[in-house]
């Protein structure tokens, strides 16, 4: 008799998780499939260290292939859930397609950019959910600096060190923590008979930096941020985006060559195209991350509604926290649906969160307790390399090097602007050249 396939679509936290687990319990017994479009996981909280080059990109990039035993890892990007036949449609890196069965499925697939109809924003922002966008995003702001020091052109100058980052969550903080030292490096490097004067700017329409976090975590962050010179406008967003710069909500057009959009994510895709019950965009499924009618089906990540059993009438937030513990339940829970174990509800508190600020800076309230400077530090780098699947010792070597010796500051030239639309579920949309 031919094995049960279990297709797990998506190797983010939630599904890298639930392949592993997976792959320890059910190797041998079943067919185990997971669908992503590379052949990594991304451990995201480390992206900004490679946008400032701190860490080398493959370092924060963890091979599936490698890592997960017993898993037959196909690449591809998942276009639609069939559930009626059992199958997901995907297309492959060569743009051919193709089609796979399951038996079992978890759809995992993650988050894509959250675009608001703000004109000029998908022309002329850049987002910050990958690799490519982070090997961008150095480039560019090499690239600024470099013309900006070449140019007599006063106004020119300044538009080109001006750096406008939208969204104060937690990846626009440690983004414009981490770049605003990046650039000052660079600055300090670059002479000129006229110093260069970057300006940042950090934008949010909440009341304060890192709204979702307790507020003792905000106000270290601010704190940290405003020190360095970073302008924290909260209450403000873009009103339109232009080739020469942003038009605020507040009134005041800022010259800028770098608008940075990190307003949050929202639910793939394809979870709105399947035909079952969402909520907030996400597929709803209950607390044992089976979606209703369809005991097949196990959602979870951020594409997944989870009832937050100690919050209840909520779901849960789209947290790694919640994707890592949610991806090995729902292997769990497959297993269970298979005679082995019996299934289990979810159910975790936040641990408290971690926020890197960039040099010996970070801000952290590990099981409430409130922390800052470097033993906020300390604690931010212990956590990653214990969370990290792979790679810990280059990345240890890495930050060990990058405290030793200065940044290396070229261009590489890997990926330029039409890579990486801030529409990331239309690639084919217009890039503008920088």
């Amino acid at each position: 008799m031919a094995r049960p396939r279990i297709l797990i679509v998506g190797g983010g936290f939630a599904g890298y998780h639930a392949a592993r687990q997976l792959g320890r319990m059910a190797r041998g017994r079943a067919e185990i499939m997971l669908l992503n479009p590379t052949d990594y996981f991304l451990y995201l909280p480390l992206l900004p260290e490679v946008a400032t080059g701190i860490l080398e990109p493959r370092h924060a990039s963890v091979s599936l292939t490698r890592t997960l035993r017993g898993v037959r890892v196909v690449l591809g990007r998942a276009d639609s859930v069939h559930p009626d036949r059992r199958v997901v449609r995907y297309t492959d890196p060569e743009d051919r397609h193709g089609e796979l069965g399951y038996d079992r499925l978890v759809l995992a697939a993650g988050s894509v950019n959250k675009l608001l109809p703000i004109p000029g924003v998908a022309e002329y922002a850049r987002g910050f959910r990958g690799v490519p966008e982070a090997l961008f995003l150095r480039d560019h702001m090499i690239r600024q600096v470099e013309l900006a020091t070449a140019t007599e052109d006063q106004a020119e100058r300044d538009a080109r060190c001006t750096f406008v980052v939208v969204g104060a969550g937690y990846t626009g903080v440690e983004v414009a923590a981490g770049a605003q030292l990046f650039v000052a490096e660079l600055v300090r490097r670059r002479w000129r008979p006229e110093p260069l004067h970057p300006r940042w700017l950090l934008l949010d329409t909440a009341a304060r930096v890192l709204p979702e976090l307790d507020p003792r975590l905000s106000a270290i962050a601010e704190r940290v941020l405003r020190g360095r010179g970073v302008e924290v406008r909260t209450g403000v967003s873009v009103k339109q985006a232009t080739p020469d710069g942003v038009q605020l909500s507040d009134g005041e057009f800022v010259p800028t060559r770098s608008l940075i959009w990190c307003v949050g994510v929202r639910p793939d895709p394809v979870v709105a195209e399947m035909g079952l019950p969402t909520r907030k965009g996400r597929l709803v499924v209950d607390e044992y991350l089976t979606v209703p009618g369809h005991p097949e089906i196990f959602g979870c990540g951020d594409v997944a509604a989870v009832p937050d059993l100690h919050r209840p009438g909520q779901i849960t937030p789209m947290t790694a926290q919640h994707a890592v513990r949610q991806g090995k339940l729902a292997a769990r829970n497959v297993a269970a649906s298979y005679g082995r174990g019996r299934p289990r509800p979810y159910k975790h508190r936040e641990l408290g969160f971690l926020v890197d600020l960039g040099g010996a800076q970070a801000a952290a309230d590990p099981l409430g307790v409130a922390l800052s400077g470097p033993a906020a530090k300390l604690l931010t780098r212990g956590y990653h390399l214990a969370s990290l699947p792979g790679n810990r010792i280059r990345v240890g070597v890495d930050w060990l090097l990058a405290a030793a010796l200065p940044r290396q500051a070229v261009q590489l030239g890997l990926v330029r602007s039409p890579s990486v639309p801030l529409d990331t579920a239309s690639p084919e949309l217009p890039a503008i050249p920088r």
